[in-house]
């Protein structure tokens, strides 16, 4: 008779289980699991930072290569226009050229020029025969931003009027999307060239600034 019972309860208590787990499964919603997979792997697969990699980042020259020749205007102490070529900025000297999207901007005012005007002494002590500035500007605003800046003789600061520097070592910045007006302009950066040709080319992501600045130069000096 106890042999009897004891079966009894093992039948009841296994069916009892078997019918509690089938109505436990029953009771949940059978979108739930599908539901929190799809919430995690998208959090999981969208690496916002590619969209800054430095496969964006070209120029159609590099370290090596010959500088393209071109024409560059400024005005002079009485106002007239005054033009220079790239040959004549690096032909037989070792020569320091950066570009900047634009004049009187924030960050070139702030930072990339008054840094090459306040480390120009230290260049020239490393042999550095010419520091130029080039920007998408014309020479009239880059006088007005000269005398702005109250730089004297420390940094060249050249126009690229129509860019066709800018065009041919392939550095355009197009910020005609922007509210500002700018258009089409030059990437930030910054190249040493010896006698023409290219020894170091830091070129920005847009007009960020961050390793085209007067030190970046003094480091590998």
């Amino acid at each position: 008779m106890a042999a009897s019972v004891t079966l009894s309860r093992l039948v009841f208590s296994t069916a009892t289980a078997t019918t509690t787990a089938t109505a436990t499964a029953s009771l949940l919603p059978p979108k739930t699991l599908p539901s929190k997979v799809s919430l995690r792997i998208p959090a999981r697969r969208c690496p916002k930072p590619l969209r800054f990699s430095s496969s964006s980042i070209s120029a159609t020259i590099a370290v090596g290569d010959k500088l393209p020749e071109a024409t560059f205007s400024y005005l002079d102490s009485e106002g007239e226009v005054q033009t220079t070529t790239v040959s004549e900025l690096t032909k037989g000297k070792k020569a320091v050229l950066f570009a900047v999207p634009g004049a009187f901007t924030p960050t070139c005012s702030q930072k990339h020029v008054p840094g090459f005007v306040e480390k120009s002494g230290e260049l020239r002590a490393k042999g550095v025969d010419t520091i130029a500035c080039i920007s998408v500007n014309d020479a009239f605003v880059m006088k007005a931003w000269k005398k702005d800046l109250k730089v004297n003789d420390e940094v060249l600061l050249l126009s690229d009027g129509n860019g066709t520097f800018t065009k041919a070592i392939g550095c355009e910045l197009d910020l005609s999307d922007k509210p500002v007006g700018l258009g089409v302009r030059s990437r930030r950066y910054a190249l040493l060239a010896q006698d023409g040709v290219v020894k170091l080319f830091n070129l920005e992501e847009g007009g960020a600034f961050t390793f085209s600045g007067a030190q970046d130069i003094l480091d590998v000096l």
